[in-house]
């Protein structure tokens, strides 16, 4: 299994539709990159592009990115809601399949030494990318936005790590990063932009001061004015939802909006977002309401509806939660799993290795929890079965769960004894390989 890293560019245009397309066209024509979602913001005049693809792909299509905007966004003209210092205001790197922090630190690095040498702008290192405590933080760096950066650059202490040490008024500054999956998430408040921020500074973990910390870790937040729905919003970056998730912070803002008496109206994720914290957001809900709910559809419903995703724009889950975008992209039809009984079965029984012993025996164990959870089921609900229905909640969750694991045991499977096969070949064939 390849290296999938996801890129998260933000720029600094979200109102002129060409010059959004252009940078779209210029990712979109990278090979070995797939461009999932775009994302333009009219009052905060900005963009967010996420794609993913091999570490090398990834860069190229970074870089494609930043050459299209170097000669179409002039940030002297630039204002919008959102802080921002550059053009290319964020490039973030994300691991996402079988890659680690360190390779997007890697990944990091040479792509904002690159960019600083082909267009002659300064990089500012990030996050996980950035060894210096005082600007690991991205609000650190952007402290004072594009308008403070004419001074704060020549100071010594904040000279870029990559490019000129020299104020470029079109251009501004890039900070280049590597992250967890940073999540963006706003709370619709039915009062004013001052509103919004003042519940923002209760509950971003900087809080007012050092003095008055906030109340949620790992979030930063602020509160603005979102013409285009004529309403306000709490904006908060949730940086690691294993830590404060977006049930979390929800329910908070939605405590101090009623001590202030204010309205809340839904809220909106803005791109992407992976599939675990909707999941957990979801089991958060059915604990505390005492739900039984076991299908990952059904849970998705129940999280779209209790945090009101839908009262912005549609949350469409499978334009939405990256896994299911990757996996629609890349296709499964040639799995085990996603076989019809009589080409499994005729698989099976083909003059090969593969698939072995193992995977029919995950299947068979597969079929055996899926038919005890039918029958759990079918008692389930069913009025005169009412007495057993705490019963069946207790059996049902557990047979559920193991089926869908023996599935996945089974795609596992193969996969090893293909691994296997294909170095045992490389040994018959290659002396120095039987070595390693």
């Amino acid at each position: 299994m390849q290296k999938v890293i996801e890129c998260v560019p933000n720029f600094s245009e979200g109102q002129r539709k060409e010059v959004i397309d252009t940078i779209a066209h210029a990712i979109a024509g990278v090979e070995g990159v797939a461009l999932l979602d775009i994302d333009p913001g009219l009052s905060t005049n900005r963009t967010i592009y996420t794609f993913v693809g091999h570490p090398q792909a990834v860069i190229e299509a970074a870089l494609a990115a930043g050459r299209a905007a170097y000669n179409l966004i002039d940030m002297t003209k630039h204002t919008g809601e959102h802080p921002r210092i550059g053009a290319m205001d964020v490039v973030p790197f994300v691991p996402v399949q079988n890659a680690t922090m360190a390779d997007c630190i890697d990944i990091a690095r040479e792509f904002a030494d690159r960019l600083a040498m082909e267009l002659s702008v300064p990089v500012y290192l990030y996050g996980e990318a950035q060894e210096r405590e005082y600007r690991r933080d991205l609000s650190q760096i952007r402290d004072g936005e594009y308008e403070a950066l004419y001074n704060k650059i020549r100071k010594p202490e904040w000279q870029p790590d990559f490019g000129p040490n020299e104020f470029i008024p079109t251009w501004g500054a890039t900070c280049v990063g590597a992250r967890k999956f940073l999540i963006a998430y706003n709370i619709n408040l039915l009062g004013t932009k001052e509103q919004a921020h003042r519940i923002a500074l209760n509950v971003r973990e900087e809080g007012r001061s050092r003095e008055e910390p906030g109340k949620l870790k790992c979030v930063r937040g602020l509160g603005w004015w979102l013409e285009e729905a004529n309403l306000s919003q709490i904006s908060l970056n949730l940086s690691d939802f294993e830590v404060t998730n977006i049930h979390t912070s929800y329910l908070q803002c939605v405590a101090e909006a009623e001590m202030l008496n204010i309205g809340v109206c839904g809220s909106q994720i803005v791109g992407l977002v992976p599939l675990r914290p909707l999941l957990m957001a979801a089991e958060y809900f059915i604990q505390k309401e005492n739900l039984f709910i076991l299908d990952e559809d059904q849970k998705l419903r129940l999280v779209i509806q209790r945090l009101g995703l839908n009262s912005i724009a549609s949350f469409i889950p499978k334009e939405r939660i990256i896994e299911y975008i990757i996996r629609d992209r890349e296709g499964h039809d040639d799995t085990i799993n996603s076989m019809e009984i009589k080409d499994l079965i005729k698989h099976i029984s083909a003059r090969t290795l593969v698939p072995g012993g193992s995977c029919v025996t995950s299947l068979v164990a597969t079929l055996g929890t899926a038919l005890s959870t039918m029958c759990a089921l079918l008692t389930y609900g069913m009025r005169k079965w009412e007495p057993l229905e705490q019963e069946m909640r207790v059996i049902i969750a557990p047979l559920h769960a193991g089926t869908k694991i023996l599935m996945d045991t089974m795609e596992t499977d193969t996969e090893l004894l293909n691994a296997y096969m294909t170095v045992q070949k490389m040994a018959e064939t290659n002396d120095e390989e039987k070595h390693l």
